[in-house]
């Protein structure tokens, strides 16, 4: 079977030709494939009617073990049953939409950050297939950049500056910084019983200092303030900082800045208070 691919931008990602990938089962098409990953970061392929089994079993032909250990699986299994399968919908098992208090649909609200897929866990995630279902009426992309290139983009300073370094993951921070703080149950090994593990300050200085980490800088807590009340003036559309064009993707990220600043104990200027609403105990918006 032969593979083919266009590129679609001159930096990275590339469409492959014709094929069907429920029929992909020889070494070579799975090596070109593979190759091309290596190539281009991103492959599109175009009408593979996919069920969820024909899905899992291309994945597993092509790189093998698939990953399971999401973050949603430790507050309930998805809908389809197989936690090899990320559900990214509002869509509970029963069909209906999750409502915005549901324990599932707050975790996966940290999805709309940039990320990199099963990044914390050991050894990483290699691929990430995703398969579009049922596609809405309104726009709702899927965005994707290539590290490979940013890297490449960087000047000879900014190399050298980060040679060396090393970043901690962790899927704990990124539901954190949009608000999703939850109790973690732990393994031990005097018995089999489970027990609730909260690292409060007073007796987990580790705990203390891990959520002080979290905590952004007083100029970025000020730039994220400047960003968003210029956004919230343009009614959240495209403006301008100095010399940079933003947008509702990094909206976003500023407005997860000053979220940390808030869920740390760092203080946040008076001007920013509007672009955050207290919410109840009943879960109901309360002035």
């Amino acid at each position: 079977m032969t593979v083919t691919i266009t590129s679609l931008t001159p930096v990275f990602a590339g469409e492959v030709g014709a094929i069907d990938l429920r029929k992909v089962h020889d070494r070579s098409s799975l090596e070109a494939i593979r190759a091309g990953m290596d190539t281009y970061a991103v492959l599109v392929f175009r009408d593979q009617d996919f069920t969820n089994e024909e899905q899992l079993d291309f994945a597993q032909r092509f790189d093998g073990t698939l990953h399971a250990r999401t973050s949603s699986s430790a507050i309930g299994s998805n809908r389809f049953g197989n936690e090899a399968l990320a559900d990214v919908s509002n869509v509970d098992r029963d069909g209906k939409i999750r409502d915005a208090n549901n324990r599932m649909r707050a975790s996966s609200v940290a999805n709309r950050l940039w990320h990199t897929d099963a990044s914390f866990v050991d050894p990483p995630g290699r691929y990430s297939m995703l398969s579009a279902r049922v596609v809405p009426p309104v726009r709702a992309d899927t965005d994707f950049a290539d590290m490979r290139a940013a890297y490449d983009a960087l000047d000879a300073e900014t190399r050298a500056s980060i040679e060396g370094l090393r970043v901690y993951h962790s899927i704990v921070y990124s539901r954190h910084v949009l608000g999703f703080d939850d109790a973690m149950s732990r393994d031990h090994d005097w018995g089999p019983r489970l027990q609730i593990f909260l690292g409060a300050p007073d007796f987990a200085d580790h705990a203390q200092a891990i959520v002080a980490a979290f905590a952004p800088r007083d100029e970025e807590i000020a730039t994220a303030t400047e960003i968003l009340l210029a956004a919230q003036s343009a009614q959240w559309g495209p403006t301008r900082h100095h010399d940079t064009l933003h947008d509702r993707a990094s909206y976003r990220y500023y407005w997860s800045v000053l979220r940390r600043a808030q869920t740390t104990g760092r203080a946040v200027p008076q001007d920013a208070a509007p672009l955050f609403v207290k919410v109840g105990t009943n879960g109901q918006s309360a002035s």
